[in-house]
């Protein structure tokens, strides 16, 4: 039996703080934060921080900025660092006005699996509506559903055309359940 997998998404609550953009170690908000979620290695500035934009109880699992780029803290990140090890790439970032280590979270693997028929909506890019890197990739996906065939035994990726979606298996989500993580919601996919 194939293995399930989940979609992670940040589980919004009130009460809970919010964290602005990603900074470089000048404090200037990074132009371009789409490399945290494109699937690949990073290669990072040398210091990242963060400001906490609104006080309130901290979260294990946070998106911060346009490009929902996940950022971890410690108890999360040294997880992923266990039970996925070739999987992740962990950036130290700097939380002013929090406490504890937390890390930007980048899934190193980009995986061609999406469904189609399976999924509720899609729509994809038409060559001419779209930059020349975006041919071919979803404009939208509603209801996604993957195919666990075609992923290979992977722990944590993004999906190859909507890179947005970062996908967990049933064994990392069990994982973060049991030591009950803040801040993390799962969708099945």
């Amino acid at each position: 039996m194939p293995t399930r997998y989940f979609r992670l998404n940040e589980a919004v609550q009130a009460g809970h703080w919010s964290l602005g953009a990603l900074l470089d170690g000048q404090g200037q908000e990074l132009e371009d934060t789409t490399e945290f979620t494109s699937g690949r290695p990073v290669s990072a500035p040398a210091t990242l921080k963060l400001r906490v934009r609104e006080q309130g109880r901290r979260r294990d699992f946070n998106v911060v900025g346009a490009g929902r780029t996940p950022v971890v803290h410690l108890r999360m990140s040294s997880l992923f660092a266990e039970y996925a090890p070739q999987e992740v790439q962990l950036l130290p970032v700097n939380v002013k006005g929090g406490s504890g280590e937390y890390h930007v979270l980048v899934a190193t693997r980009l995986i061609r699996c999406i469904d189609d028929k399976a999924s509720k909506e899609i729509q994809v890019w038409k060559p001419e509506d779209a930059r020349p890197d975006k041919a071919d990739h979803y404009r939208g996906v509603i209801g996604m559903r993957i195919d666990p065939m075609k992923v290979g035994g992977f722990q944590v990726f993004r999906t190859w055309g909507w890179s947005e979606a970062l996908i967990v298996s049933e064994h990392i989500k069990l994982v973060l359940e049991r030591a009950r993580v803040t801040g993390a919601d799962f969708e099945e996919v």
